[in-house]
């Protein structure tokens, strides 16, 4: 789907300590144009312990809420009070055109979900017929294989008549009764933007926050970098395309930066590191690359 439908500022779901997005058209957006990235955070429902086929919500770091505040382009509300204020008001003909939506959502997905699951049964039954016809016609005689389709071309004549008839009833029957329960994902729609009290201002963001706006102000894409042991892993390009390119880690003006820091995580083949340091709102970048290792 096309992110062009995507209007700005961007709402971002504050919920439990958490700031996340639910919607995949934003996500995409926010991704291509503003190179933010996120962490997938959602998992299957009925695996939840698997954590290798992940998908929304996506949740953003501190840093990343903050940037998008700061430019503009987003803006964070708080969902817990705008759940309570959204559902408590909701009465009448909103509520009926609420639930009418959700029924609608659900018949969607039960209708999609058993036409394919018939066209999976139907495959089925061809791929069985055609073998047994084969098998068949390899195993009987010409005479008797002609016999067997003449009787099997009698068959046929006889049922012809009933079977526009079953067709249609089970046509009739994949049509659902019932819906499907759905699950919305946010409290609000792109159409209702919360207004008001529910809105947070800039998130708190760590010490490290400087580098990062430093960092994505030149256009990197930068990701979380807890597995490298620094603050962040910096691509020049989609993560999906690019293989880390920086690690990442942000200092104050006087703060010392120990050795071990610097050299640590630089035995493998992405051997270099980036430290950011501030002074008087500004940000400094050294780049140390180990070679010959």
């Amino acid at each position: 789907m096309s992110t062009s439908s995507v209007q700005e500022p961007i709402a971002i779901s504050y919920i439990a300590g958490r700031y996340l997005l639910f919607d995949v058209d934003v996500v995409t957006h926010l991704r291509r144009t503003y190179h933010i990235c996120g962490v997938l955070t959602g998992t299957i429902p009925q695996i939840p312990q698997q954590n290798l086929f992940l998908g929304l919500p996506v949740e953003l770091l501190p840093e990343e809420a903050k940037v998008l505040v700061e430019k503009q382009i987003a803006y964070i509300v708080d969902d817990t009070p705008w759940h309570r204020q959204r559902f408590s008001t909701l009465e009448g003909a909103d509520r009926k055109k609420y639930l009418g939506s959700l029924r609608s959502e659900g018949l969607k997905a039960k209708r999609a979900a058993e036409l394919e699951a018939k066209k999976k049964s139907e495959n089925a039954l061809a791929k069985k017929a055609l073998k047994s016809g084969i098998q068949t016609t390899s195993s009987t005689s010409p005479a008797v294989a002609e016999a067997t389709s003449s009787t099997l071309d009698g068959e046929d004549s006889l049922y012809n008549d009933n079977r526009p008839e079953s067709r249609a009833s089970s046509m009739v029957s994949t049509v659902p009764t019932t819906s499907w329960a759905v699950t919305p994902t946010i409290s609000y729609t792109p159409s209702s933007y919360p207004q008001g009290s529910t809105k947070l201002s800039n998130p708190a963001v760590p010490s490290s926050y400087p580098l990062f706006a430093h960092l994505h102000s030149r256009d990197y894409f930068i990701t979380p970098g807890l597995r490298f042991g620094c603050d962040y892993t910096v691509y020049p390009g989609d993560p999906l395309r690019f293989h880390s390119h920086f690690v990442a880690t942000g200092y104050g003006w006087n703060e010392e930066i120990r050795m071990l820091d610097i050299v640590g995580g630089g035995g493998t083949d992405p051997e270099k590191d980036v430290e950011g340091e501030s002074k008087s709102n500004g940000v400094r970048t050294f780049c140390i690359e180990w070679g010959g290792m």
